[in-house]
């Protein structure tokens, strides 16, 4: 079982997600924000983050910056969340450090399908 930590501002894609890994096994922590999720990292020390780009206080981007900052922390693989699919944004996530780049609209086995490949490639 693997801890995830989801930072998604919208409730209901929130639910979803966190739904969605927890009945494939996952532990979940969910935040709110960017902020939120930069400030549970470190107390929770998830195997995955997955993270929308867009979301008040602080972006994915600047999120997964700070995250990636952390000596602690760098090794977290960080997939984005995102309803934008344009290559410079996606360009720019990878920049900052993602592993990754899923575009909503997904559906639940899509989503359990990559996060099992994403940790599996990270011995989790």
């Amino acid at each position: 079982m693997a801890k995830i930590l989801i930072a998604e501002d919208e409730r209901d894609i929130r639910d979803l997600v966190a739904f969605t890994l927890r009945f494939a096994g996952h532990e979940v922590i969910a935040a709110a924000n960017g902020e939120e999720a930069v400030d549970l990292a470190p107390k929770v020390n998830p195997d995955l983050i997955l993270m929308d780009v867009r979301m008040p206080r602080m972006t994915g981007y600047e999120a997964c910056k700070a995250i990636k900052a952390d000596p602690a922390l760098k090794d977290i693989p960080v997939v984005f969340l995102s309803a934008k699919g344009q290559e410079s944004e996606i360009q720019q996530g990878m920049d900052v450090g993602a592993e990754d780049y899923f575009l909503k609209p997904f559906a639940p086995d899509q989503l359990s399908d990559r996060v099992k490949t994403i940790l599996a490639k990270f011995g989790k």
